[in-house]
């Protein structure tokens, strides 16, 4: 009895994890199990350690030391104060470690976390018995206390390996870390916040030993984007520690927080102020900007009334309670802050109403674009920026462009900038200055590699999302056996007086026209999924008068299959080559059709001097292995469409006519644009669907109900009807 390949591949996957632990993380998972044994043998698990009479002889603190009891800074860190505590703290240790090994390698990673514990725990120690006799109330409450874990030891190794991250990600990762540290020990303040904030004093500045001569941070003027995210991340510190205050009141080094905690009803309001305002800062909004200073300019003027109040309370002598002035002056502070960050960042929170922004970016038109598209030369993929649904940024100089479509916050820019030699790049760092300035996020799609090149040097990502399929004209022979089913479909359409005609679509009679509609009309009925848009044309597109169409026609006028061709400009207004797009057939027609019509055409533009033509790409499929995580998603995205699409299919039925591939890059920022761009590629793929109705699809299994035992395939471009087996038929 057959069985599925799902139970040899759990065990294969078991396999590799195990095989990733010991040779790339062997300390993070030596130290982690260490953990879980002895919360099993000694009954921590599920008995708090801190109610145990042996728990002041392996925790660690200042009782500790001044006893003697040195081994605790080796006993401590394998333990938990509580078994609920357990779960947070073997999974902190594991992601922090882990992430350190890592990026850093295990000997290292081994170094700045022991060496991190060991010397974080003795600093705070110390710094409690050099305060502890100072009249310092809180200092002296904690001298007294005791604490396990590796905490210490594993926000040391995070903070170092956060050196070896790219920007913009050192500075999120490091600012998420001060966040929490600067949070706890200021409105919480145990022993344990006050090791995590010495690991984090010590560990930041030290982690640039480890890049050396790699260290490519310079002083330079943050960007809009880094003066937004330095702004939101302050509203949200404040909106994170009154929270602390009002469900975790704690008694830190400024007093208690009880006396500024809100009520519930209060913390909602906050909240349902706070979170749209932050949504709007992320955007550049300008009304955002406005009541966040609105904001901070009231809990600025609650300082200073209270301040004078405590001074005419000392003037007069009142001995009334009032609340508690360093803590109060220390949140306040904070604000303060936030608030000359606001005035410092104005110039990054200028994005215009919504109705402003619709008029910005639209300072070119179609015509301006084939213009400049026929005098400069593109891409196998630049008449599409020519398409009606296309927005156009225009370069300052007026003599460059990129076309873009605008979805869920995203501009997304198609192919390659159309510029003469030398302007792409300058044309691009305007582009992006004008998503900044109105609060998008620029990406460029089905770029080449030309290009990309470009974004690097910008510090931006790639990866690939399609494979172009080029046929070189000059040297084309149907020889040899790989050719055969290409001749066989010529003959076979010599024999049965298929007719090829490469026209233009416009100038056909009604009749033909009509056809052609019924035949792309069977089709998108056939599919049961919507059709895609974007990189894809139809009818209309083809339409156009510098558009060339292919027509499979039979003695009696009746049309087998269609194929359209786009123009491929290389400057001074001549066409070198042409890009397939559409490519359908009638379900009962000539079989090959397909093989027919695009050899034909490809001999047809020879003979007229063209020198290549473009199968164009299609999506989410090419030749190669996926090279890291983002290409991996990806095609495990395309395996889920392909019953519905087939843009694999596609990809292999191209190879007939053993093509040379070109890879097709989306250029992106850096991977947390990413889930913003599948959306707004989503939306432009397919406008009028729903995620919501993807998702039904997706998981009823729906395939399209094609006729004859024929399923649609669609790829970036071009589309085509094929047999169960994978060839058109």
């Amino acid at each position: 009895m057959p069985t599925g390949g799902s139970g040899t591949a759990a065990p294969g996957r078991t396999h590799k994890i195990a095989t990733v632990l010991r040779h790339r993380l062997p300390f993070t998972t030596l130290v982690t199990l260490t953990m879980l044994a002895l919360a099993l043998a000694t009954g921590a698990l599920w008995s708090a350690a801190e109610d145990r009479a042996v728990y002041p002889y392996i925790a660690y603190g200042l009782p500790s030391l001044e006893t003697g009891r040195w081994w605790t800074l080796l006993t401590g860190p394998l333990f938990a104060v509580v078994p609920l505590y357990y779960l947070p703290m073997v999974l902190s240790f594991a992601l922090f470690a882990g992430f350190a090994e890592w990026r850093l390698g295990t000997r290292r990673a081994m170094a700045v976390a022991i060496g991190g514990q060991f010397v974080s725990v003795l600093v705070a120690v110390q710094f409690l018995a050099l305060s502890r006799n100072s009249g310092w109330e809180w200092a002296e409450r904690i001298a007294g206390s005791l604490d396990v874990g590796f905490s210490g030891g594993a926000l040391a190794a995070v903070a170092v390996a956060s050196a070896t991250l790219r920007p913009p990600w050192r500075l999120r990762l490091r600012a998420g870390l001060c966040v929490y540290a600067g949070i706890a020990i200021i409105f919480v303040g145990t022993l344990a916040d006050l090791v995590h904030f010495f690991a984090l004093v010590l560990a930041l500045p030290f982690g640039r030993r480890f890049l050396g001569a790699k260290d490519s941070s310079r002083e330079r003027r943050p960007s809009l984007r880094e003066w937004r995210f330095y702004v939101v991340a302050g509203l949200l510190v404040l909106t994170v520690a009154e929270l602390v205050m009002s469900f975790v009141p704690g008694n830190g080094p400024f007093g208690s927080s009880e006396e500024l905690s809100l009520s519930t009803w209060e913390v909602i309001v906050l909240c349902l102020i706070v979170v749209p305002i932050m949504n709007g800062l992320r955007k550049g909004s300008q009304v955002a900007w406005w009541c966040a200073m609105i904001l901070t300019s009231f809990v600025i003027l609650q300082v200073l009334v209270y301040g004078g109040v405590l001074t005419l309370a000392e003037i007069f002598g009142d001995d009334s309670e009032l609340m508690d002035p360093p803590l109060f002056f220390v949140d306040n502070l904070l604000w303060t802050v936030e608030f000359a960050l606001l005035v410092s960042s104005r110039g990054a929170f200028r994005v215009p109403s919504r109705r402003k922004r619709r008029r910005l970016g639209r300072m070119g038109n179609p015509a301006l674009a084939r213009t400049l598209l026929s005098r400069h030369g593109g891409s196998t993929l630049s008449w599409m920026t020519t398409w009606p649904q296309n927005s156009y940024f225009v370069a300052a100089d007026g003599k460059s462009y990129l076309a873009y479509r605008r979805h869920a916050g995203v501009a997304i820019a198609l192919g390659d900038p159309i510029a003469p030699d030398g302007a792409a790049d300058r044309t691009i760092a305007e582009f992006i200055t004008m998503c900044e300035n109105t609060g998008l996020v620029p990406c460029l799609f089905s770029a080449t590699g030309d290009t990309t090149a470009k974004t690097d040097e910008l510090g931006w990502k790639q990866v690939q999302v399609a494979e172009d399929t080029l046929i070189e004209l000059e040297t084309l022979e149907f020889r040899g056996k790989r050719w055969q089913d290409v001749r066989t479909a010529l003959n076979r359409a010599k024999k049965d007086g298929i007719e090829f005609r490469l026209v233009r679509l416009a100038d056909q009679p009604r009749a033909v026209i009509s056809q052609v509609r019924a035949i792309s009309e069977e089709w998108i009925s056939d599919k049961g999924m919507p059709e895609m848009g974007f990189t894809l044309g139809g009818v209309d597109e083809a339409m156009d008068p510098e558009t060339r169409v292919g027509l499979a026609v039979d003695a009696d006028g009746v049309v087998h299959g269609v194929t359209s061709w786009m123009p491929v400009y290389t400057g001074a207004g001549a066409v070198g080559g042409w890009t397939l797009d559409v490519m359908r057939k009638r379900a009962d027609g000539f079989r090959p059709s397909m093989e027919f019509l695009i050899a034909s055409s490809c001999l047809a533009f020879r003979d007229e001097g063209a020198k290549f033509v473009s199968l164009s790409g299609a999506p989410l499929a090419s030749s190669g292995e996926p090279a890291h995580a983002v290409e991996r998603v990806l095609d495990a995205l395309g395996t889920m469409m392909e019953p519905f699409y087939g843009f694999r299919s596609l990809h292999a039925f191209k190879a007939k006519f053993q093509p040379r591939h070109v890879p097709l890059y989306l250029a992106f920022r850096d991977e947390a644009d990413l889930p913003r761009i599948g959306i707004a590629l989503g939306r432009a793929y397919l406008p009028n669907t729903g995620l919501l109705r993807l998702a039904k699809l997706a998981r009823s299994g729906k395939k399209p109900q094609p006729q004859k035992d024929q399923r649609n395939v669609e790829g970036g471009g071009v589309m085509v009807l094929r047999s169960a087996s994978g060839t058109p038929r």
